[in-house]
Order: C-alpha cells, then structure tokens, then sequence
C-alpha cells in the first residue's frame, strides 16, 4: 500500500498537522489487534455510509472501516465522513486507534444520554448535539442524540436516534461543492443548521398544544391538568437540549480570529446562532406561559369546588330546615301522645282515672301543651 503525501492541514483547535515517519497522514497507524476484527467485517447496519471527498466531491464510497483508512491513506487532500448509527464498541474502538480518539470522548459516544457540549481534544473536536422532532400522532417530543468526531481531515456522526436525518445533510453539502471543499468545519455547521432548524415543527406543535390546553382549560376539562403537567416537563427537556447549544456555538464563535476560520463559514454559524436565538426565546415564553397557565388552572379550579361547596352547604342548610320542621311536629305530636299513653294504662289505682272531669282535663292539657310547643318553634322559625 502506497503512502499518499499529507500536505499541513491547519485543524478546529488551529495546530498543523504534519507527517511523521511513525504515522500515515498525521494519523497514528492502525493497531493490529482491535481494528482488525471490524475490518475484516462486511458493513452492517451500524455503518450507514461512508464517502471520502476530495475538493468538495465524493471519489469514493467505501463499504467498511478498512477500505475508508485506505482511501484517506491513498487520496492527497482528502476528507472522509463516516456515519454511524449506534455502532458497536469495537466499531468505535477501531475509529479511535485510526484517528487517534480520545478515550472519554470515545466513552461519551458509547454510553450517549449526554447533554449537548463541545470538547477539544488536541487535533480534534468532540460535539454533542440533541436533535427533537414533534410527533403528531402522539402529540409528542421525540428528542434524539448525535456525536460528532471532527478532524483535520475526518468527520465521523454517531447517531442513537431516528433524527436527524443526516442523509438529507450529506445530500445537501454534495449539491453545494463549493461548500463542502471548506473542510470538515462546513460538515459540522450544517449539521448544526439541520438540527436547529427541526426545533421549528417542535415549536410550532408546543404551540398549538398550549392553545388547545387553553380553551380546555376555561372549558373545564378535568383531564387538563395532567396536559399541563406532562406538556411543561416536554418544554423543560426541549429547553435542556436548546439551551446549552448556545454554549457550543458561542465556543465556535469564539475561536473563529485564533483558528482562521473561513469567512463564509462564520456567516454560516452566525445564521445558525440567530434561529437559535428565537427558538430559545420562544421555549421560554412556553415555559412562562405553561406556568401561568397552571396557576389559572388551578385559580379556576379553586372557584369551581368553591361553587360546589356553596351548591352542597346550600342544600344542607335546605336539608336542615326540613329536618327543624319535621323534628318540631314530632314535638308536638309526642306531647299529646305520651298524656294518652299515660292515661290509657288502665289502673285501678290512679287518682284521675275515675275522676269526673279527668276527660276534659286531659284534652285541655294536650292541646294547651301542643300549643305551647307551637308557640316555641314557630317564635325560633322552626315551623
């Protein structure tokens, strides 16, 4: 295998890169051992395509690791972008004995669920994004995670998720040469600008969301609650995947005089950082306005089981006066009954019971007593 002369390549973090007799390319040589097992290998669904470029257009299309090492060996000036979705460990081993990975960056990628973040490691540039796409079947957030590894001359995209869709990026950098010839920083920005730009649908759904947990809210849906709180904590992870991406870009930016960054490049992030910039805004308006939303939710709410508590004393109080007036002509009924019911024992030995006028004085003592009782509810508004 003939080495192909590597002219200075100047990389992200601005060193140059020169050949060396103990590497190919400002590479270190492939290990014997861990490489050798994913070279030997056809490509599986890990590896999704391979391209190596030379002045922005693809020569080469390789169909494993091994034949990608070769071509980046073999072309002069040439930049190879390899796209992985979730890849085995010994695929990623063999990518950090080739191009020299850092072995926590190597980890990050392996393990994933990291938030997004930039990390420099000599020559090359670890970068976490997280993607997120709305799903309107489900009324959903779907978010998804991709690293990128970028070299002097190298690109590789590890994906763990459907989105995004990184084939629509490479088609769109192959349909502009010119761009693509800018170096493995022009791969990166429009990644960058392919993911910042499916924030929109995600906002655009979030927003239609809250209008309609709005009118359910003065509508009175019972269920809208657990809308709110399951579309706030969507919100909360969109904003963790938003907000720190104005970290990495800021750190892009901040490096464009030290590292010479192409001029239109810088336009590019620039662009990328003003969409960015109104996403974030608006996240934050949906989080401003969920929580107020909640807080009249639970305004309308509180009123509402005042109503029904009202409505319920109301009928007790109701319940009440009937029961006033029922017990008050129990009163009065038990009065002459239990006279009756005294005299009509039938004893030989009480006094009135062969009294004369003991009829008369009976009667005349239930209805004087019925009376009186009368008298008393009716004064207390019983009756």
């Amino acid at each position: 295998m003939s080495e192909r002369p590597r002219n200075p390549i100047r990389t992200l973090a601005g060193r140059v890169r020169r050949p060396s007799p103990s590497t190919h390319a400002g590479r270190t040589s492939p290990q014997p051992t861990a490489p050798s097992t994913r070279q030997d290998r056809r490509p599986g669904a890990s590896m999704v395509d391979s391209a190596i470029y030379v002045d922005g257009r693809r020569t080469a299309s390789p169909v494993t690791l091994a034949e990608t090492f070769r071509g980046l060996r073999e072309l002069t000036k040439s930049v190879g972008w390899i796209g992985l979705y979730r890849p085995t460990q010994d695929e990623l081993a063999a990518l950090a004995a080739e191009f020299d990975l850092h072995e926590l960056a190597v980890e990050d990628a392996i393990v994933a669920h990291q938030r997004p973040k930039i990390e420099r490691y000599g020559d090359t540039l670890f970068v976490v994004l997280r993607a997120a796409r709305y799903v309107d079947a489900s009324e959903e957030v779907e978010f998804g995670e991709v690293h990128l590894f970028v070299g002097p001359d190298f690109v590789i995209t590890v994906r763990h998720s459907e989105a995004p869709d990184l084939s629509a990026v490479r088609r769109r950098l192959e349909s502009d040469p010119e761009l693509l010839a800018r170096g493995p920083e022009a791969v990166l920005y429009a990644i960058l600008d392919r993911v910042v730009d499916g924030y929109g649908p995600v906002v655009r759904g979030l927003r239609n969301d809250i209008d309609e947990i709005e009118t359910e809210v003065f509508r009175g849906d019972p269920a809208v609650s657990r809308r709110i709180y399951e579309l706030s904590r969507e919100v909360i992870e969109f904003e963790r995947a938003v907000r720190p991406l104005a970290t990495v870009i800021q750190s892009l930016s901040a490096g464009f005089e030290k590292y010479g960054t192409d001029e239109e490049l810088r336009r590019y992030l620039r662009d990328v950082e003003d969409h960015l910039t109104e996403v974030r805004e608006q996240v934050d308006g949906f989080r401003h306005l969920l929580r107020d939303i909640l807080t009249v939710n639970a305004t309308l709410v509180a009123q509402q089981q005042n109503e029904e508590m009202k409505t319920l004393t109301e009928a007790s109080m109701d319940q009440n006066e009937e029961v006033k007036k029922i017990s008050a002509w129990a009163a009065i009924l038990f009065a002459p009954t239990l006279i009756g019911t005294v005299y009509g024992m039938n004893f030989d030995a009480m006094p009135e019971l062969h009294w004369r006028f003991g009829y008369l004085y009976a009667i005349g003592m239930m209805g004087l007593v019925s009376i009186g009782l009368y008298g008393i509810f009716k004064g207390r508004r019983w009756i």
